[in-house]
């Protein structure tokens, strides 16, 4: 990857930028990241932690289980991202400024995957994480 991928939330207060490429990019669908969200599923990027930096307004911070921090704009409360291990950090791929720029290629814990939410049958599919 030979460009930065630039993305930010709702209200622009927060900028970010990503210089490495993603390790994985997968749709999720367990039940943390759907209340985090208010949404049905996330997209997300598995970045290495050096290849992502915030250019705008510092992120808020929240722990959502004991070896998960999410973070989001404290201003317009877009999920911006979610680190479980200390060598990556997942970006939410809605908030890209480009989101075609890195399309999913998997679909991960679709064991919790709402009825009404319907697989994405040129997607690989793991019942848990990938």
């Amino acid at each position: 990857m030979h460009d930065l991928i630039e993305g930010g939330c709702l209200c622009r207060h927060v900028r970010y930028q990503i210089s490495q490429a993603p390790k994985a990019t997968a749709i999720c669908h367990c039940k943390s990241c759907r209340l985090a969200a208010g949404a049905e599923s996330v997209a997300w990027a598995v970045i290495p932690v050096d290849g992502f930096s915030c250019t705008g307004s510092e992120l808020r911070r929240y722990q959502s289980s004991d070896n998960v921090e999410r973070t989001f704009c404290g201003r317009c409360g877009s999920t911006i991202t979610y680190q479980q291990k200390p060598e990556t950090i997942d970006v939410t791929l809605a908030t890209l400024d480009d989101p075609e720029s890195l399309p999913p290629t998997q679909e991960v814990w679709c064991e919790s995957r709402l009825s009404w939410n319907v697989a994405n049958s040129a997607l690989v599919q793991h019942d848990q994480a990938g």
